[in-house]
């Protein structure tokens, strides 16, 4: 597993073992906005989350990542030294054919929103096939996840960065679906070129890229680290 870390250039990974079993791999994901990078463990928990398991356990070497106490305390976290032979590992890989609406439809069984109440799930299309994500919510209203974060996180730990495609959006109960700035901001970091489908609450659709999403957006190109 590699990490995204063009910034600080260190590796970070990780696994979370589920209550099913499954162990859910987490990568540091790091964005242009400091603030909106995701630490392996983060993501690795949300991601077990959005697949309506619940995380008991997790594996990290060197380094540990950041805000690991939080996390061991909000699903009591066990420690593990060592892994089983061989770890069934999640795959968030959907058929390309997926049928898209019903998809983001049934996804909203796994939105865990007990502030907010509003459900919005993702499908992003790569070269692989379909990575979904829903949004997450913590005690710590800030380290949640979007639905869009969640489903580009997973398309990164599984090496699929540069396979990115079109990204749908479903959010029921709002009148017209649009991802939040942080959601935007992480989006044109990854895929500035794609299209954005926004299936809104009264069953029509609207298309846009990504770029036009954010107008003006933070890039910061020189921020990048040159090999």
């Amino acid at each position: 597993m590699n990490s995204y870390a063009p910034y600080s250039e260190h590796d970070e990974y990780c696994l979370v073992e589920g209550e099913s079993g499954l162990f859910y791999p987490g990568v540091l994901v790091e964005n242009i906005s400091f603030p909106l990078t995701i630490s392996a463990v983060h993501g690795a928990v949300c991601s077990c989350l959005a697949n309506g398991d619940r995380p008991v356990a997790i594996y990290q070497d060197e380094p540990e990542s950041e805000l690991m106490e939080y996390w061991k305390s909000e699903f009591q976290l066990q420690r593990l030294d060592s892994l089983p032979d061989s770890p069934e590992i999640f795959d968030p890989l959907m058929p390309p054919e997926t049928d898209i609406l019903p998809a983001l439809q049934k996804l909203t069984e796994r939105c865990l929103i007990p502030h907010s109440d509003f459900p919005v799930t993702a499908l992003l299309e790569t070269g692989k096939g379909i990575i979904p994500g829903v949004n997450i919510e913590v005690s710590a209203w800030s380290l949640g996840l979007c639905a869009e974060r969640t489903a580009i996180f997973r398309a990164v730990t599984a090496g699929l960065e540069h396979q990115l495609g079109k990204i749908h959006i479903y959010a029921p109960k709002g009148e017209f679906s649009s991802p939040c700035g942080a959601c935007r901001q992480v989006l044109a970091e990854f895929m500035p070129r794609e299209q954005i489908v926004l299936h809104h609450g009264n069953k029509i659709t609207s298309t846009h890229f990504v770029k036009d999403m954010l107008p003006y957006g933070f890039t910061g190109s020189s921020l990048k680290k040159t090999p």
